[in-house]
């Protein structure tokens, strides 16, 4: 153990929804360590379900500051005591929930560079934040903030064509406008408003870090072809907005080397080097290892996300964006299957194709593409239904997943063709019969990295990166030793025909769904 804890290493960070999840990786790209903290189970003080505070109107949906960072006390301490070698750390980098935003009180950047190495972070940050619950990326309660910001720039299409999306519920400048509006208070005693990814690396540096322009795309502010803010969009939502965000940088820059906290604590070498976190959605593209040709030239649209691209400064990666996915997926394997995953995997085989032309939309909470909410469930002759048997549940759950993805991805320009592949990443990636279903809807073959951590090793992948100079070197070269993707997944005979039909109904009804709610579309 101690030989292997010995070797020459970056850490991949994720600070995601409901944990902190951290790995080492080799120069050889191989992971030797894994750790976590989950905050319900393992921080349950702060009362968090999934991770995140759910608040009365169903739609406003915040996480506690300073959670995150007793999360990371956490981790640091059980790597510690597990003789974790840190003095063998060459750089590090991370990823975080994208579209959270952090805000922190006037005197905090004081604090960061001053921090006592006797005291774990929390004890010393816990003063530093005018908004002690942070809205994160489940939140919908800014509707209102988005219209002033569409029509502040022209509309909605004016706004995806700057911004790369149009305004969003959750995308952080709407966000701040709100938190302006309602609690200028509270926004007035802000010096520096942080995202998710670029709070998490301010702990590292010691300093405040600045937003990447990967994940800075995911905040309706930055001009994605310039990689500037955008004065209209900045001017709408509030002001001196500028100095509070910083410049934004590219997603391979080395953004400094670690605070001395961490050398002295934890023994971290003073030489260190911080890369700038990204986004959870941009990192574990940097973790899937795309080859040139498995991203088409996408184009901004009312649907879906345009992003810098976090590994090639000259390319973007385009994102559809689900809030009802792995939360969904583990209510129903609750309700249906006894909270057993092998139960539900018994459902998906003893089910056929198609689900004998029974469709179900399941959205427990305001769904982003498209905007349902609620349970619907359809017979084969198209009648709404209260209930399905359990099996029967389990399947259309699934297929409407994926269903709903194959249309929405194709409303952004996305076509399956002869060499194109899946590759699957998240805790479902390790589910083989949630994968076949995958593969049968979008009639392709399905592959995996043997990883359910793509942020957090796409974010060790940047890290070596940064090292290695970043845009100045591809990507590429740096990961050509990282395993390749493994086939898991080939469509069955006959699927094809079952679900092009199965997608047109689909389509149907959930434009059927989308009328009953808020009238025809327009």
């Amino acid at each position: 153990m101690a030989e292997r804890a010995a070797r020459r290493c970056c850490l991949g960070w994720d600070f995601s929804t409901q944990q902190v999840k951290v790995v080492a990786v080799d120069a050889e790209l191989s992971v030797f360590y894994e750790d976590s903290v989950h905050f319900d189970r393992d921080l349950v003080e702060f009362g968090t379900q999934g991770g995140v505070h759910v608040h009365k109107d169903g739609l406003t949906v915040t996480s506690p500051v300073l959670m995150w960072v007793q999360a990371l006390d956490v981790i640091l301490e059980k790597m510690k005591a597990s003789g974790f070698d840190f003095s063998q750390v060459l750089a590090l980098s991370g990823a975080g929930q994208q579209h959270g935003s952090v805000y922190w009180k006037t005197g905090a950047g004081q604090v960061l560079t001053s921090l006592s190495p006797d005291l774990p972070l929390r004890e010393q940050l816990q003063a530093c934040f005018s908004v002690s619950d942070c809205p994160v990326w489940m939140d919908s309660s800014t509707a209102a903030q988005c219209r002033q910001l569409e029509a502040a720039v022209g509309g909605a299409r004016a706004l995806s064509r700057l911004t790369g999306s149009r305004a969003y519920e959750r995308f952080t400048g709407n966000q701040i406008a709100k938190i302006y509006q309602q609690n200028p208070e509270a926004y007035s005693r802000t010096e520096r408003i942080s995202l998710v990814s670029s709070f998490a690396a301010s702990l590292f540096l010691g300093s405040y870090s600045p937003v990447d322009h990967s994940d800075g795309s995911g905040m309706n502010l930055l001009q994605i072809q310039d990689k500037v803010w955008s004065q209209a969009c900045l001017g709408a939502c509030a002001p001196r907005l500028e100095e509070k965000l910083g410049r934004p940088v590219p997603s391979c820059s080395v953004v400094g080397a670690i605070s001395s906290y961490f050398v002295q604590r934890y023994g971290f070498p003073p030489g260190c080097k911080v890369v700038a976190f990204t986004g959870d959605n941009p990192a574990s593209l940097a973790g899937m290892r795309l080859e040139e040709g498995d991203i088409a030239e996408p184009t901004p649209a009312l649907e879906g996300h345009i992003f810098c691209n976090p590994v090639d400064p000259q390319h973007y990666m385009a994102l559809l964006c689900f809030k009802n996915g792995s939360l969904m997926r583990e209510k129903i394997r609750d309700e249906s299957a006894s909270g057993s995953w092998s139960e539900f995997s018994k459902a998906l085989q003893s089910t056929e194709m198609g689900n004998g032309g029974n469709l179900g939309f399941y959205f427990d909470v305001m769904e982003i593409t498209p905007e349902i909410i609620g349970r619907h469930r359809f017979s084969a002759e198209n009648h709404e239904v209260s209930a399905f048997p359990r099996d029967v549940e389990i399947r259309a759950l699934i297929e409407g997943q994926f269903l709903a993805k194959k249309i929405h991805a194709e409303a952004l320009g996305y076509r399956v063709m002869p060499k194109t592949k899946i590759l699957a990443t998240g805790g479902a990636s390790h589910n083989r019969d949630i994968l076949q279903v995958l593969a049968d809807v979008f009639g392709t073959p399905v592959y995996i990295i043997d990883t359910a951590n793509s942020a957090c090793v796409g974010s060790a992948y940047r890290a070596f990166h940064g090292l290695a100079a970043g845009a100045d070197v591809p990507f590429a070269e740096i990961v050509k030793l990282a395993p390749n993707p493994r086939l898991v997944a080939t469509p069955t005979p006959g699927a094809s025909q079952v679900y092009e039909a199965l997608l047109q109904r689909y389509a149907m009804l959930e434009q059927r769904i989308l009328s009953q709610t808020r009238g025809p579309p327009e």
